[in-house]
């Protein structure tokens, strides 16, 4: 029979001591999770950032073509001898880019358009490796952040894409009569390398911030901005694609005034190309008109996003934009003396690196719009 208790008897009076109540739930148990896997993808995005680089030099020095097949494992080793290194270039005097181009090459003149190619691909195999060991190291000791386990394996299975598309890119011109990729594989595979590097840059911004602060961030979303942010992260896309499409066929060594084209606002003969569609990626001058087209209107976008953003009471997300709005003049800057110099490869990568850092801008500033920085009651003036 249970014991009687008093009329005002303390209740829990004999029972165990409570627990305290537990703060920081959502970041407990893997506190310093955020900050190493952070590191690990700011490393990776250096990577991908000097895989478009390097890129943007191969193509830019025609020397994309060099390599004849795709060996992920064994093609990791140079030719290390003059057998093979003869073998190389006997493999690269059967396409049409040397028997229509480079007919009569040396093979010293191979070793060098073999090396850039040869080190773009290394680089590639280095990222792979980088993300694989960093991924497995991170699952083995369960400090991947919660939810953030598919978000990581998914950057593994597009880097491992992004291969394969490289390879089916390289092999649309070991054949045939072209001496070139074919512009539109080359533009998906820029796009794809664009989208990785958006996607790192962004889940690096997101673990810059215990989940409890994004949460809090979130509340606060100016979403008609982060909207516009998101129109203009789109359009940039398009054009960085467009962009491709230019260097893949040297649009931009033709018609070199600005900001006519050929003395006229249209180019000459933009239709010659049977059937009608190939133009849209073959012809050199409709390429660089459709190029220069969407930079104007997505400058003219980009300048009603910024207005919209002055009236933003964030002065954190409104130097962001005004950040994105300079870098998009430069940009535009570095497109016309691109053009007017007939796209030599020393301004012609230096406004490739700057699509890549506009790219990134647009991305932080539509961050800063989506979980705005806390600020002083005042706001700003």
């Amino acid at each position: 029979m249970s014991k009687q208790r008093k009329l005002f008897e303390e209740v829990g009076a004999d029972s165990a001591p409570r627990q305290a109540a537990e703060t920081g739930v959502i970041d407990k148990g893997r506190r310093g999770a955020r900050a190493a896997v952070r590191l690990w993808l700011m490393l990776l995005f250096a990577l991908v950032l000097a895989m478009i680089v390097v890129g943007g030099l191969t193509r830019l020095t025609d020397s994309g073509l060099s390599i004849t097949e795709w060996a992920p494992v064994s093609g990791a080793l140079p030719p290390m001898n003059a057998e093979a290194w003869q073998r190389e270039f006997d493999a690269y005097r059967q396409i049409p880019e040397y028997r229509l181009q480079n007919v009569g090459m040396s093979l010293e003149e191979f070793k060098f358009i073999y090396w850039w190619e040869w080190g773009h691909r290394q680089l590639g195999r280095f990222v792979g490796l980088v993300w694989a060991l960093g991924f497995v190291g991170f699952l083995a000791t369960r400090n991947i952040p919660p939810g953030w386990t598919g978000r990581l394996l998914g950057l593994g299975a597009l880097g491992g894409l992004q291969g394969a598309i490289g390879w089916w890119m390289v092999s649309s011109g070991l054949s045939g009569d072209r001496i070139d990729v074919a512009s539109y594989r080359l533009a998906t595979h820029l796009g794809l390398a664009f989208v990785i590097l958006g996607l790192i840059a962004w889940y690096t911004f997101q673990l810059g911030q215990p989940e409890r602060d994004l949460i809090q961030r979130r509340r606060m979303r100016e979403a008609k901005l982060f909207s516009m942010g998101t129109g203009l992260m789109h359009f940039a896309f398009l054009q960085i694609l467009l962009g491709a499409l230019v260097a893949g066929i040297d649009a931009g060594r033709n018609y070199t005034d600005w900001p006519l084209m050929a003395g006229g606002i249209f180019p000459p003969t933009p239709f010659e190309i049977e059937p009608v569609w190939r133009n849209f990626f073959e012809n050199a001058g409709l390429v660089q008109f459709m190029h220069r087209l969407a930079g104007y209107l997505l400058f003219v976008f980009g300048i009603v996003v910024w207005l919209r953003a002055r009236r933003s009471p964030n002065a954190d997300t409104c130097f962001r934009f005004n950040a994105v709005m300079a870098m998009m003049l430069l940009q535009m800057v570095l497109g016309v003396v691109t053009v007017l110099y007939g796209a030599p490869l020393e301004i012609a990568i230096v406004h490739q690196l700057g699509a890549v850092i506009l790219w990134v801008l647009i991305l932080r500033a539509r961050f800063g719009a989506g979980y705005p920085k806390p600020q002083s009651l005042r706001g700003h003036a």
